[in-house]
């Protein structure tokens, strides 16, 4: 018994110590208590007092956008196409296997008057284009002017009072700004995807004909078949561009697609309202760009700008004082650094347009002013498919002229002013059918007979009365 109260007593003894050791150290060691002091204020150290968050408004641009919007669908009969499946746009509908196919896309209202810019492959070759408006009007559409080397065309209805896009400038456009696709992928109308400008400038060489212009926007808004021809806007609500392919290995979208910068669109559409096709100007110019290599062995400063290979004799580059060697480094303040960039620039500008260059000579930089001229300097076009080479404007003939003399094909001269043609005996009316022995059957063959060959050259033709000519003339 003793034992067992000696150790009660002693546990008793050894729990006291215990609690007094405690309630001790919680008196006087505060490190345990977590409390704010009320005169201080916690907020993060990347705090910046008055920048709420803001969230792009997808909702203004839309809205403006899709009214301007339209479905476009045309028939014609199937012909090879330079689109392959790995870029192409066109959302081919029933009938695939048949000669006479449908073809879906899309197309941007530009003016209140009823013309609808779009892509050429959507339109090209059609007999018949039938536009939807947002609002389902259908209307029976009309080419004003189209061109393979942009993949532009402008159509028209016959409507006044339309919705339409107002252009914005796609130089302005920033690698990572939000944009909004807006077409109608998958014969689905008014579709509007988001996405942000990935890259500028981009040549990827989808068009493949020399002298064919290809500075596309990159962006990674989703656009697949039945988009082309559709609109590229910024959150404002501008037109910054024309979609008109994909990237992809299975025809539909996988993270990539491109659009014609709008600063390229607008011109080439003001050149069909004015004169039916588009009004190029040239440097005169052969170049390459700049890689590290090349800038070491020739002795420059930095990789950039775009190195002046050749000066073509009587060219716009020749005339301002352009030399072999030099860089060009800027064009209208805008820098140049690859071939893609300059033909952007270029493109925006007709012949007679002046553009401002600078380049690097002799180890230092030098401004030049430059006027654009024709890729030939006697040559200009004119409305109505009309083209002037020499003094002599030619006009291409009608069926009923083919019938009526019986040609294939041909150019007729429907005014002479003073010239090599005049002077070597040719009277208004003369229809060109061949030189040289070779057929005349479009402008680009006509300019090529006169302006690639030298010395006497033979040219045979026909008469308004059924006369048959030839004349022999020195180029």
């Amino acid at each position: 018994m003793k034992r067992l109260i000696g150790l009660f007593l002693v546990a008793l003894l050894g729990g006291v110590v215990a609690l007094g050791a405690y309630k001790l150290m919680e008196r006087k060691d505060p490190h345990y208590i977590y409390a704010a002091s009320p005169q201080m204020s916690l907020k993060p150290v990347n705090y910046i007092p008055g920048t709420p968050f803001n969230e792009p408004d997808f909702e203004t641009a839309a809205a403006t956008s899709v009214p301007a919007v339209v479905h476009i669908r045309t028939e014609f009969q199937r012909k090879s196409n330079v689109y392959d499946d790995f870029f192409n746009l066109f959302n081919f509908g029933p009938g695939m296997g048949n000669q006479e196919i449908e073809a879906m896309g899309s197309g941007v209202i530009i003016d209140p008057e009823g013309y609808i810019v779009t892509n050429n492959h959507v339109v090209q070759d059609a007999d018949k284009i039938t536009v939807t408006l947002n609002d389902k009007r259908v209307y029976k559409a009309t080419i004003v002017g189209a061109d393979a080397g942009t993949d532009l065309a402008l159509i028209k209805i016959d409507e006044k009072g339309l919705p339409f896009l107002t252009y914005g400038n796609s130089d302005d456009a920033r690698i990572g700004e939000w944009v909004l696709a807006v077409g109608n992928p998958f014969n689905l109308t008014s579709t509007v995807t988001a996405g942000i400008v990935s890259a500028k400038a981009r040549d990827i060489n989808i068009l493949g004909s020399q002298g064919s212009v290809e500075s596309f926007i990159q962006t990674d808004a989703a656009v697949n078949p039945g988009n082309s021809g559709g609109a590229l806007v910024n959150l404002k609500g501008q037109l910054i561009g024309i979609n008109a392919a994909i990237a992809s290995g299975t025809g539909n979208y996988v993270g990539y697609s491109f659009a014609i910068p709008s600063n390229i669109v607008k011109k080439v559409v003001d050149n069909f309202m004015k004169f039916g096709k588009i009004q190029q100007g040239y440097l005169g110019i052969r170049y390459r760009e700049v890689d590290d290599q090349f800038a070491k062995d020739n002795d420059l400063p930095s990789v950039k700008g775009v190195y002046v290979q050749e000066v073509i004799e009587g060219g716009a580059a020749e005339k301002a004082g352009i030399r072999k060697g030099d860089v060009i480094l800027e064009m209208q303040g805008m820098p140049v650094n690859s071939k893609s960039e300059l033909i952007e620039i270029i493109n925006q500008h007709n012949p007679g347009d002046k553009i401002n260059l600078t380049v690097y000579r002799d180890g230092k930089q030098v401004d030049v002013s430059l006027t654009l001229l024709n890729e030939n300097e006697n040559l200009t076009y004119t409305k109505d498919n009309q083209i002037i080479i020499h003094g002599a404007t030619f006009q291409h003939i009608t069926d009923g002229d083919k019938q009526r003399f019986g040609i294939d094909d041909g150019f007729k001269i429907v005014h002479l002013d003073n010239g090599l043609l005049r002077n070597s005996g040719i009277r208004e009316g003369f229809i060109i059918v061949s030189i040289d022995k070779q057929p005349v059957h479009s402008t680009l063959d006509l300019k090529e007979a006169f302006t690639s060959k030298r010395g006497g050259v033979l040219i045979e033709g026909v008469y308004p009365n059924g006369m048959r000519a030839y004349y022999g003339i020195g180029l």
